[in-house]
This record gives structure tokens, C-alpha cells and sequence, in this order.
């Protein structure tokens, strides 16, 4: 049985249900940068020329609040993702064309809001997709949107359920892309035999440190340390003084939001640690290099790349022109790139296939015919449909996802890890692991 240690909370240990109140959470500087110099609100419409209609797209996203360093880049790159499509000359359905106008709602990170935003978006903008963050938001609009047969999308696949029919888990698959990460990890570096797992105390820390854990012993390395900090955790000190107290040869960063990790990674630096350092993210890297050295940054495995890799441009990726979007998103939004920055429009790109499939932009539409799709178009490659057995619903589209690693302090993508594979050989003990923890029904 997997063990974490909790940091001093007033939460209850035990739990068979998560229930977390994310606005206990203060972000800092690592938002701080992500917000400077930036301009948001509701998008501006497109306007259609003669002979052109509109379809309309919807992000329930935190702009402001305790989630903002996620959604706002996340907001960034889906308005991005809808002026590069206009530019392009919109989208083809039929004899008609089609401009995609944005419409955004800042839910803050909470359920209340972002219900709130689906009404409005839904009811009042006449969206035909509704894109969230993730956990108790995107759970609170599933019953009025199942209701109003709308297309949304979740970044993570434990989101799911039989009552969220049209809920899409297309993109990030947290936390069943973790493991090829740690698998590459083990083959590179096989003298690497112990791990401590740091995160916050809720929903994404929780499954993410359970799926390192697990996947750590697949690959021979124990874990000597685990700990789930509580949300309103301002001094990391004594949190990397704790896992360095075992002596590990990997520090795990998990996924912990950005400020945490910053500061995690900081004090790590001062506090001498130079072992091999990993997690699911890792955001504004410049400035951690700055803050640190590219000799402690070196190394570094994570699972976000930058659009301007080369890898991006090999003919299995099913995402437009990633080095144009790359280099007009960092000239809109200077040193704003993080991992979210492209997620919410990979989720447009795979959306746009299933509208010129389907010949239509209604929703129902839509989602029969991406599921009727052979080999749906993953960003990252031929994937497959997956979850009906776990969550009541076929909507995770599993294929490959990229372990990127730090290679004189730039992200470079190492190999195209099969997550598809590795659930096929690993579903049930995955699925156990998440049970144990509270992430999944028994």
C-alpha cells in the first residue's frame, strides 16, 4: 500500500473522496511573471466576412485567482490557435466557411463560477465547445452541459464518468502519460535507484504522486519519501530539507503548480541537492536557470515541450504549423510560455478534424464523428479511444505523449513515450493504485 506523508493540515487524512478548497491556495511570483505585461478579457469577435458564418468556442478558465499561472497562458494560445485558423481562411464545412470566434469566461477555479460561465457561454454566446482546466470546475458543469448535449474537454482523464457524455479527454491524459517518462528515465540512468515525490495536497497531486510511485517500482527505485503539502504552503524550506533527509537520488517534483514548483526547485538549488530532478511540468525554465545555473537545470525530465522542437514537424503530428504558433505566441506574450500555453488548442485542433469530418459544427455531430474515427488524430500521433471500462465512457483518446528533458537549458523532446502501450500492459494495476487513493470508485 502506497504511503504519503502529509504535511500539518487541517484536512482530514482520510478520504475516499477528494474534496479540496482550492482558494486556501496563494499563487506567487511564478504567476506574478505569467501575468505581468499581459492583456486579457473577453476575446474580441472575429467578424465575418460576406459569404462566411461564425462558430463559436467557449474556455471556462481561471484568469484571475488561485489557478490563473495555468489558465491564463492556456486562454493565450486558444485565441492564438482561433487568429491562426482565421488567417488561414477559417474552417471548410461544405460549400460554407467558417470563422472561429472565442468566447471566455474566468471561473477562478471555482465550481460555482465556472457553472456560472457554462450558462452564459452556452445559453447566451451559443458555444459549440466548452474548454476547461481540470477537477472540481470542469466536474461541476457536466450535468448542464450533458444536459444541453454540448462538446467540452478536460486535461485530466480521472474527470470522466458515465453521466459526462460528451466530456472529451483528448489532449494531456493526467496522470496515465506520467509512467513512459520514468521508464525512459530508469533506461538512461539505471545507476538512479531512489526517489523523493513532492506535491500539493488535491486532486492533481494525489493520483500524480500515486502513478510516480507506482511506475518508480516498475522500474527497480524506491521511493524513501513522499509528501502532500497543504495548499496554503508558503515556506518550502522545510519541505526539500525533509526529502533530502533520505538521501534521494531523484527529486520528484510531481505536478505541483507552478509556484510551488519554482520555489521548491529553488530552495533545492540552496540547499545543495545536484541529483536528477523531475516532474510533470515544468514552467518559465529560463527563469528557474536564471535563478539557479544551467548545470543544476541540465538534466532535468519533464513532459512539456516547446513548440519550436524539431520533432514537432515530422509528419505523424496533427497540430498546424506548432513553429509558427511557438513564435507568435512568445511575440504576443514575451517569456509567457508554459506548458498550458498550447493545451486548450490542441484541443481546438483535434475539434476543427471532427467538424470537417462530420460536416457539421453541432456538438452531437461533432462527437459521433470523431468516435467513429479509426485512428483519431492525436497531437502527438495515431491514437485510440479508451475508458469505458474505467469510467463509463470511451472519451480518453490514448497514443503517445513526449519526454523532454533539459539539454543545455533547452527543452528538447527524447522520445515519444507510448502511453497507449503501457496501459494496455498496465490497466489494472494503474487502476488499483488510483483506487487505493481515492481517485477512482471501487
Amino acid at each position: 500500500m502506497l504511503t504519503f506523508h502529509h504535511g500539518k493540515t487541517n484536512e482530514t487524512k482520510g478520504r475516499t473522496k477528494m474534496k479540496v478548497t482550492f482558494d486556501r491556495r496563494k499563487f506567487l511570483a511564478g504567476s506574478a511573471g505569467i501575468l505581468a505585461g499581459t492583456t486579457f478579457g473577453i476575446a474580441l469577435p472575429t467578424s465575418a466576412r460576406a459569404g462566411e458564418k461564425v462558430v463559436k468556442v467557449g474556455a471556462i478558465t481561471p484568469l484571475t485567482g488561485d489557478a490563473a499561472g495555468w489558465g491564463v497562458p492556456a486562454y493565450q494560445g486558444y485565441k492564438l490557435w482561433a487568429d491562426l485558423t482565421n488567417e488561414a481562411g477559417g474552417i471548410k464545412v461544405g460549400d460554407d466557411t467558417y470563422m472561429v470566434e472565442v468566447e471566455v469566461w474566468d471561473d477562478e477555479f471555482l465550481a460555482s463560477k465556472a457553472l456560472t460561465g457554462a450558462k452564459k457561454l452556452v445559453g447566451d454566446d451559443h458555444v459549440d465547445l466548452v474548454t476547461l482546466l481540470c477537477s472540481t470546475p470542469v466536474v461541476a458543469v457536466q450535468p448542464y452541459l450533458t444536459q444541453q448535449k454540448v462538446l467540452s474537454a478536460t486535461t485530466c482523464t480521472t474527470d470522466l464518468s458515465p453521466d459526462s457524455s460528451y466530456l472529451l479527454s483528448v489532449g494531456e491524459v493526467h496522470p496515465f502519460y506520467i509512467p513512459p517518462s520514468v521508464n525512459w528515465l530508469a533506461k538512461s540512468r539505471p545507476e538512479l535507484k531512489t526517489a523523493a515525490i513532492l506535491s500539493q495536497d488535491d486532486e492533481l497531486g494525489i493520483p500524480s504522486i500515486a502513478t510516480y510511485a507506482h511506475a518508480f517500482k516498475q522500474n527497480g527505485i524506491e521511493t524513501v519519501h513522499t509528501e502532500l503539502f497543504p495548499l496554503a504552503t508558503l515556506d518550502f524550506a522545510p519541505v526539500i530539507s525533509a526529502a533530502l533527509a533520505k538521501n534521494p537520488d531523484i527529486l520528484c517534483f510531481d505536478t505541483a503548480y507552478p509556484d510551488f514548483m519554482n520555489l521548491m526547485i529553488e530552495q533545492a538549488y540552496q540547499q545543495g541537492f545536484r541529483g536528477q530532478m523531475m516532474s510533470v511540468t515544468l514552467d518559465n525554465y529560463p527563469q528557474l536557470i536564471e535563478k539557479t545555473s544551467r548545470e543544476f537545470m541540465e538534466g532535468f525530465v519533464f513532459l512539456f515541450p516547446d513548440f519550436d522542437d524539431p520533432r514537432l514537424t515530422e509528419a505523424d503530428i496533427n497540430f498546424a504549423n506548432p513553429g509558427v504558433f511557438y513564435n507568435r505566441y512568445n511575440e504576443a506574450y514575451p517569456g509567457a510560455w508554459t506548458s498550458q500555453s498550447w493545451t486548450y488548442a490542441a484541443v481546438l485542433e483535434l475539434w476543427k478534424k471532427g467538424v470537417e469530418a462530420a460536416g457539421s459544427v453541432n456538438s452531437t455531430d461533432v462527437y459521433a464523428a470523431l468516435q467513429a474515427m479509426d485512428r483519431p488524430p492525436h497531437i502527438f500521433g495515431e491514437a485510440k479511444w479508451w475508458g469505458a471500462d474505467v469510467f463509463g465512457v470511451n472519451n480518453a483518446l490514448i497514443g503517445r505523449w513526449p519526454v523532454v528533458q533539459l539539454q543545455d537549458g533547452k527543452a528538447k523532446i527524447v522520445e515519444m513515450g507510448d502511453v497507449a502501450g503501457w496501459l494496455a500492459d498496465n490497466e489494472a494495476a494503474i487502476l488499483d493504485t488510483l483506487r487505493e487513493v481515492g481517485m477512482l470508485p471501487n
